[in-house]
């Protein structure tokens, strides 16, 4: 009756091993997607601000126009709450 019970507990813990390795391997793969993810945003929040910093600086009144703009609409909606 001993070794019944000594062979299911072999294989429950060989399951569970399995089990363990499956979630490390899966966690590795989702650490990895998500460092890819980061990357690609960096990336492109670097791009835009180069960008932007191009265009401020090639329309810098128009720039300002624009900013200005922005904070009136902005001061406007916060006011009406």
């Amino acid at each position: 009756m001993q070794a019944k019970h000594r062979n299911s507990g072999d294989a429950l813990a060989e399951h569970a091993h399995d089990v363990a390795e499956d979630i490390q391997a899966t966690g590795a793969a989702v650490l990895d997607r998500a460092k890819d993810i980061y990357q690609s945003a960096q990336n492109g929040v670097v791009t835009g601000v180069r960008t932007t910093d191009r265009a401020i600086r090639k329309n810098p009144y128009q720039a300002i126009g624009i900013a200005f703009g922005v904070g009136l609409l902005a001061g406007f909606l916060i006011k009406r709450r």
